[in-house]
C-alpha cells in the first residue's frame, strides 16, 4: 500500500513468507431457519441447532496475512508497526524497497521477534536531509517462531489411533515430497479420512487453517495449500499437522492441548495423493522455516523407525 503525504511521500509494501503456514483461499457461512421460520447467516456455528439443521455455505476470500505492517505518526515523525497475528513468536525482517533522502532508525535491514498478539514498533523514519523532502517503501517478511528456541529431546507420540490402522508412508528424506527443508524431516501417516488426529506433544495452539476444500498432485496448485493445525511446544520448536479435513478443528488458535488430545480429523485437502496425516517438527533458523529429526514412541514399544 502507498500513502502520499505533502512533504514527503510514504509507503509500505507487504512481502508476507508463509514458510510451513499454508493460507486458507475459502471462507464459510453458516445458514439456518429458526422456529419462526426466520432465515439467519452467521460466521460461527449456532449454538444449540443440530448440525443436520444447519447448512455451510462455502466462499472464496484472500487469506490473511499473519504478520501485518502499518506505518504511523503525522507530518514528518512516521514510524513503522509490525503486528503479530500469531499465538505465538514470529521473526520479521524489515528492509527499505526503495529510499530517497530518509534515514530509519535504527537502521535498516533490521530483523527482530514479536511475540504473539503483539504489535510492536520496529523503526522510525525522518528526512535526511533538511532543503528537501524524502521518499520510501518498505518491505516486511515474517516467519514464525523463535530463532533463539532449542528443542529438546522430547519422545513423541503417535499423533493418530493406536488402533487406526495407520502406517508410515514416507519418512524422513521422502522422495515423493520430503526433500524441502520444511517438510525434510516429516512424516506422512496413512489413515482413513476422518480418523482423529491427537497431539503428538502438548503445547499451545499458534495457528488454525480449516477452510480449504482442494486436493491434488498439482504442485503449482496445491503444494502451499492445506488445511493444518500449528502447536508451539514449550521448548520453542512447531508441531505441524497437515492436510486435514475441512471443517474438523477441534481446536483453536490460542489454546492449550496436551498430549494425546483430538485436535482435528485426518483428511485430503492440499498437494496429496490420499488420506493422510502430514506431521512435522518445525523451527525457525533465523528467517528460515526448517523442519528438524524427532523421536516418536510406537505404540507396541520402543521407537518408530521414521526415516523411509
Amino acid at each position: 500500500m502507498i500513502a502520499r503525504h505533502s512533504a514527503w511521500l510514504l509507503g509500505a509494501m507487504l512481502v508476507l513468507v508463509t514458510q510451513g503456514a499454508p493460507p486458507a483461499m475459502a471462507g464459510k457461512v453458516y445458514k439456518f431457519v429458526d422456529e419462526n421460520g426466520i432465515t439467519h447467516y452467521s460466521d460461527r456455528p449456532p449454538a444449540g441447532r443440530s448440525p443436520e439443521l444447519v447448512q455451510t455455505l462455502h466462499y472464496r476470500h484472500e487469506s490473511q496475512q499473519f504478520v501485518t505492517l502499518r506505518l504511523d505518526g503525522s507530518g514528518e515523525a512516521r514510524r513503522a508497526l509490525a503486528f503479530n497475528r500469531l499465538h505465538g513468536p514470529v521473526q520479521v525482517r524489515l528492509v527499505f524497497s526503495s529510499q530517497q533522502n530518509i534515514v530509519a532508525q535504527p537502521g535498516l535491514p533490521l530483523t527482530r521477534v514479536i511475540p504473539g498478539q503483539l504489535e510492536t514498533e520496529l523503526a522510525r523514519f525522518h528526512v535526511g536531509s533538511a532543503d528537501g523532502g524524502g521518499s520510501f517503501e518498505l518491505g516486511m517478511t515474517g516467519v514464525p517462531g523463535d530463532p533463539a528456541a532449542r528443542p529438546d529431546d522430547a519422545l513423541y507420540s503417535l499423533p493418530v489411533g493406536a488402533n487406526s490402522g495407520w502406517r508410515i508412508d514416507q519418512g524422513f528424506n521422502g522422495s515423493f515430497s520430503h526433500q524441502d527443508e520444511q517438510a525434510r524431516y516429516a512424516i506422512d501417516i496413512n489413515v482413513d479420512e476422518g480418523e482423529p488426529v491427537l497431539a503428538a506433544r502438548g503445547g499451545l495452539v499458534m495457528q488454525v487453517e480449516d477452510d480449504f476444500e482442494g486436493a491434488g498432485l498439482d504442485m503449482e496448485k496445491y503444494a502451499t495449500r492445506a488445511n493444518y493445525v500449528r502447536v508451539l511446544h514449550d521448548d520453542g520448536s512447531m508441531g505441524v499437522y497437515a492436510h486435514l479435513q475441512t471443517d474438523s478443528m477441534l481446536v483453536r488458535a490460542g489454546q492449550r492441548v496436551s498430549v494425546g488430545q483430538t485436535i482435528a480429523k485426518a483428511g485430503n485437502t492440499g498437494y496429496s495423493t490420499g488420506p493422510h496425516l502430514h506431521f512435522a517438527l518445525q523451527v525457525n533458523s533465523g528467517m528460515e522455516l526448517e523442519s528438524i529429526p524427532f523421536r516418536m514412541a510406537n505404540p507396541g514399544g520402543g521407537e518408530l523407525t521414521l526415516s523411509r
